[in-house]
């Protein structure tokens, strides 16, 4: 028999869209955890869960800039996280890739919550896969701050990464695409900065290490079976995971 879960939080509103449907991986990572344990999915079996959505600065612009300025994200970040803290909420998922360059920052504020970090889960993922590379689609700010590959080559896993037009081309399918409501012109963007990769790498997972990437590349995927990799949803079922078996 199942404990009764603990309640959970998600930070969002980098974009609301990204923050939104998080929501919807993590129900879907709690239906999938709750087949997988053979009990009954019903409304009441799901666990408590709180998405705080706020608008936040932009946080690739806020990189390299320093602390207390302007376009600062993280006081606005540590605000949120009260407010998750004081609903008792026990594990947070924050719903932007970029914002974990401040997640030290964030779990030294609050340790009394553990905030999950998505590259770690991806990178542990992967490694179980037993991945031996990866192809890297992020922001400018992501790259910048080594984010994920410093995560992935702890667990033995090289990074692959676009060049500097690659690098645009995804900045624009991000801002002009999904953030503007261009799905279309998004997926073309992110199929563009991902084609020279796969043709050196086409054998690689592609980690889609920016939540609005996989809003329109995962509705228009590139041809010929490439393995996609959504770290939100790598995340959703760590937090689902929180939520049902609480550490």
């Amino acid at each position: 028999m199942l404990a009764v879960p603990h309640s959970v939080g998600i930070l969002g509103g980098m974009g609301p869209a990204a923050g939104a449907d998080f929501v919807r991986l993590f129900v879907q990572a709690c239906t999938a955890y709750l087949q997988g344990h053979g009990k009954e999915v019903r409304d009441q079996a799901f666990p408590e869960h709180w998405l705080v959505q706020m608008p936040i600065p932009d946080r690739t612009q806020a990189i390299g800039q320093g602390k207390g300025g302007p376009c600062d994200p993280e006081p606005y970040m540590l605000q949120g996280l009260g407010r998750l803290a004081a609903l008792g909420v026990r594990s947070v998922a924050v719903a932007c890739n970029t914002a974990h360059v401040w997640h030290d920052e964030m779990q030294a504020c609050f340790p009394q919550l553990s905030i999950l970090h998505i590259a770690e889960e991806t990178a542990r993922h992967l490694q179980r896969q037993g991945a031996r590379e990866a192809i890297v689609l992020a922001t400018a700010g992501t790259y910048r701050t080594g984010l994920y590959d410093r995560a992935l080559r702890a667990h033995g896993i090289t990074p692959r990464v676009p060049d500097a037009a690659g690098v645009e081309r995804l900045m624009q399918g991000i801002y002009d695409g999904v953030k503007s409501g261009d799905i279309e012109l998004a997926a073309r963007c992110f199929n563009d900065a991902l084609s020279p990769l796969l043709g050196a790498y086409p054998d690689a997972p592609v980690i889609m290490g920016c939540t609005e990437i996989p809003l329109a590349l995962a509705h228009s995927p590139p041809a010929g079976g490439v393995v996609l990799v959504d770290p939100a949803w790598i995340l959703a079922q760590e937090l689902a995971r929180r939520a049902y078996e609480p550490e």
